[in-house]
């Protein structure tokens, strides 16, 4: 139980930092908008090239390093939720038994 609290804070940590690089990303470009939790609308075909790609390079490039940690983001979340069953599980175990 003791190492599911110590995995849990430190998965809170991580999350933290990593939606920091998301409002840090946010703040490079107005046109990314301020939200944290959805992707921004980038498409892309297997084995097409980007259209968007040519017109303003920057930017994609910024689009889509933010949809990576982005990515990230609810990869950390489902792992929390993973874990935090797990330990509800446990505590239920501790306190029933």
């Amino acid at each position: 139980m003791f190492f599911g609290i110590i995995i849990m804070a430190i998965l809170y940590l991580i999350l933290r930092y990593v939606l920091s690089w998301i409002n840090y990303f946010n703040s490079l470009d107005p046109r990314l908008g301020q939200s944290t939790w959805r992707w921004s609308y980038d498409y892309q075909v297997v084995g097409k090239r980007d259209i968007s790609d040519l017109d303003d390079l920057a930017f994609v490039r910024l689009r889509r390093k933010r949809n990576r940690i982005i990515t990230l983001m609810y990869s950390i979340v489902l792992i929390m939720f993973i874990a935090s069953m797990s330990l509800l599980s446990q505590i239920m175990i501790f306190f029933l038994d």
